[in-house]
């Protein structure tokens, strides 16, 4: 009798696990196509953004453009020819970057960082020693600051003021009021010969 009724369990239990392994592939293909929209989503706000700074960004070099070109024609009016020419040279180096960072998406930034890497290594690498350099840079003096103010403790400023601050009378003045020293307080300023005293 066990012979004739576990091969309908025995099918009932493959058809459930083929049922659970469908649906598991169906959530894992769901939660795959969603993890993608939500990179692609992710990537494009990170373009977005790429794009609108670039942009900022190209609008203030162009701005500082302009002022070595102030620059180099002032130079001019004053009579100094070979530092115009320098203003003027490094105005239209900086125009043409400020035009780059405008127009220029963050797809071709990238392609053109990439490019650079491959041509020129070592140009790349010391630019981002510097950028390096410069970020640690910041982040201790950023990060200093923001440990002092978590710790409570005084920073030098304050340091140099309690340093400095009067304390009360010691020694001989703070003690000697009934032996014929005169109190710190009861001293008084030496006047300026002169001077009227009132």
């Amino acid at each position: 009798m066990s012979d004739t009724s576990s091969p309908p369990a025995a099918e009932n239990i493959q058809d459930r696990a083929a049922e659970a392994q469908e649906r598991a592939q169906e959530v894992a293909g769901q939660a795959g196509e969603k993890a993608q929209a939500a990179t692609g989503t992710a990537q494009e706000k990170l373009r977005e953004q790429l794009d609108q700074r670039s942009t900022q960004a190209g609008e203030t070099v162009n701005g500082t453009a302009q002022d070595l070109r102030s620059v180099g024609e002032e130079l001019r009016k004053q009579g100094k020819e070979t530092p115009a020419r320098i203003a003027d040279k490094a105005a239209e180096q900086t125009e043409r970057v400020g035009s780059y960072l405008k127009e220029a998406d963050g797809d071709r930034m990238l392609s053109d960082v990439e490019d650079l890497g491959r041509r020129q290594p070592l140009a790349v690498l010391a630019g981002g020693l510097v950028i390096g350099i410069a970020a640690a840079r910041f982040l201790k003096a950023s990060s200093h600051g923001r440990y002092r103010s978590r710790s409570g403790a005084p920073d030098e400023a304050t340091r140099e003021l309690t340093a400095t601050a009067p304390t009360q009378p010691r020694g001989v003045y703070a003690e000697g009021e009934g032996q014929g020293i005169a109190r710190e307080s009861d001293r008084q300023a030496p006047v300026p010969s002169g001077a009227v005293a009132g």
